[in-house]
């Protein structure tokens, strides 16, 4: 069986690339794609919930603390993979919405926490079940075994490529 990344890399391949390079591209398209799919399957889901992608990655970022679900914005982005630019925006609309407070640091009077507020952690809760459904409809047909298989392989290629910074 093939996927639509399959007729890519057989142009890759026409193209005279070498193996070993067509196999990291395939492996970057398809671990992209898969993202795409569940991004798409959870978009209108949250769009439901008032909230973009990157202002749920925020609040489920600020969930995954444990109580009082509180971070340094610095933090949140590290995260969140957001820029620091990205997570002031996403920041300012949370705040707006009531699903996060801004307090100040009594350790630093230079910086400030960012907290879930009673509404951000049930909004936040609401987003973490649909985040699931998408996930479990994206998935339905691939074999536990397949899924579990995969996440471990690119676990292993992420712990390789993910220290290197890129600019």
């Amino acid at each position: 069986m093939q996927d639509e990344i399959d007729d890519v890399a057989a142009a890759w391949r026409r193209d005279g690339l070498p193996e070993p390079l067509v196999a990291m591209l395939e492996l970057s398209k398809r671990a992209g794609r898969v993202a795409l799919l569940v991004q798409q399957a959870l978009r209108g889901p949250l769009a439901e919930l008032g909230l973009t992608y990157a202002e749920f990655e925020v609040l489920t970022v600020l969930r995954r603390e444990g109580e009082p679900y509180r971070l340094r914005p610095s933090e949140l982005t590290r995260s969140a993979f957001l820029t620091s630019g990205g997570t002031s925006n996403v920041l300012q609309r949370l705040q707006k919405a009531g699903y996060v407070e801004r307090e100040a640091n009594a350790g630093d009077a230079r910086s400030r926490f960012v907290q879930l507020t009673a509404d951000g952690l049930r909004v936040t809760e609401q987003a973490l079940a649909a985040s699931g459904t998408a996930h479990e409809e994206v998935m339905a047909r691939v074999p536990p075994e397949d899924v579990r298989a995969a996440a471990d392989a690119l676990r292993e290629v992420l712990l390789v490529v993910g220290r290197r910074r890129f600019r």
